[in-house]
């Protein structure tokens, strides 16, 4: 008997996954708990567990689709059942869904094949055409090689056409062996182009110009679109603030006798504390609402070989510095390891960034959404600085917050500032 499995919930907070690659085709055979689909949520890539055992007799969701939670993926059942009914049932997955579905790519393909542009009766993409402009070839002479005689970007690389170019430049090219077709230039070449073609051939003479097509990670894709989006939805502004590290350093070093801390979890208590008396910093914005808390959750940005991932520390202000340094340390290993629950990357009221390691001065972190700020912490490096009237030499360090100018005024960000300030240089208010 076929069964239709639903989308699960991989997490308490997740609303919907994106279908991020199916590693069953139609027809094959699928066994109970084996792995069938990769789902994506947040920044991590889940593998989910075929909950029927038969043959997979029809992929609903494809890849890239988004589905929610409890909404049908795949049905499974026994080779040649008919699936007919279960096609057509309440269940909303009716075939004519699905052709909408199918509908909907090809007006998409259409729509994009409406840019082609056409040269009398010539096809021509508009890259085609601009090239052969620029190098002065009549289009007409062209055989395209794309859809429906289309003439594309690679027609145009390889046609040998007329060019407009000098006598002396044609000789000089014969002599210099100079291909003239590959100078690019829409007036008539002359002697001085040639010898540019030439002396850059030379230079990358016995050099091979490589070029390679690298698809993007499901991790990189994500993070590329929360970028993206954050950066359109959110007016954001900078704030840059040095700080004096010197009694820090030599809190950290008291502190790290007994139990070993980071600068990083230093900031993250100091920052967990700081928010409960700036909570502007720490809302998210729904619609024309402001969400307001009296709990923080700190989102610790930590870098992997495929991109940015941000677990999160619940209630940061709640936790000893010890219990919340352990927290965070935990949660670094489980980002490395890719042992991330759902919940652990889920929920964050304000980001904590560090670059510190990586020598940098100064950086404009980008919000992550839907928070309002975040604060990026650079390298700490001795500076001459005036202090009581004396040039003395101290470990400065930049704070770098970015905040969404919709909610938090300059006026506001600077308080804040000025308050991680006063903490970081007086970091005994910690043990209050």
């Amino acid at each position: 008997m076929a069964n239709i499995m639903l989308m699960p919930k991989l997490g308490l907070t997740m609303v919907e996954g994106k279908i991020g690659k199916w590693l069953k085709q139609e027809g094959d055979l699928v066994l109970l708990e084996e792995p069938l689909l990769q789902v994506e949520t947040d920044k991590i890539v889940s593998d989910v567990n075929a909950t029927f055992e038969g043959t997979l007799l029809k992929i609903i969701s494809e890849r890239g689709d988004k589905t929610k939670v409890k909404e049908p993926i795949c049905i499974i059942g026994e080779a040649g059942e008919d699936i007919s009914e279960l096609l057509v049932d309440n269940s909303g997955i009716a075939e004519s869904n699905l052709e909408v579905t199918k509908v909907k790519k090809i007006e998409k393909k259409e729509k994009k094949e409406k840019n082609i542009k056409v040269e009398g009766d010539i096809l021509a993409s508009p890259l085609a055409k601009k090239l052969a402009k620029d190098k002065g070839y009549d289009l007409s002479k062209i055989n395209g090689t794309g859809p429906n005689g289309r003439i594309v970007e690679k027609d145009i690389l390889m046609y040998k056409g007329n060019v407009k170019a000098t006598p002396t430049a044609r000789v000089l090219a014969n002599n210099l062996g100079v291909d003239i077709n590959n100078i690019n230039k829409s007036s008539r070449i002359v002697k001085q182009d040639v010898f540019n073609e030439y002396d850059k051939n030379s230079k990358l003479n016995g050099f091979d110009l490589i070029e390679e097509v690298v698809e993007m990670s499901q991790m990189r894709k994500i993070i590329s679109e929360r970028m993206f989006d954050s950066w359109q939805t959110s007016p954001a502004v900078t704030y840059e603030l040095k700080v004096d590290t010197t009694m820090l350093k030599k809190f950290k070093n008291q502190i790290s006798l007994k139990h070993k801390v980071t600068y990083t979890d230093l900031i993250v208590k100091i920052v967990s504390n700081a928010l409960i008396e700036f909570p502007i910093l720490n809302c998210s914005i729904d619609g024309d609402s402001i969400i307001m808390r009296n709990f923080t959750n700190i989102g610790v940005a930590v870098a992997l070989d495929e991109g940015l991932i941000v677990p999160v520390v619940k209630y940061a202000n709640l936790m000893g510095l010890g219990e919340l340094s352990n927290k965070i340390k935990s949660l670094v290993i489980k980002s490395k390891n890719n042992e991330l629950e759902m919940d652990e990357l889920q929920g964050s009221t304000f980001t904590v960034t560090n670059l510190g390691m990586y020598e940098m001065n100064s950086f404009s972190p980008i919000i992550n959404q839907p928070e309002v700020a975040i604060l990026g912490i650079t390298a700490i490096k001795d500076e001459v600085v005036v202090k009581d009237g004396q040039m003395v030499i101290l470990p400065m360090m930049n704070l770098c917050l970015t905040a969404d100018h919709r909610v938090v005024d300059g006026a506001i960000a600077a308080e804040f500032m000025s308050r991680l300030k006063e903490i970081i240089e007086n970091p005994a208010q910690l043990l209050l």
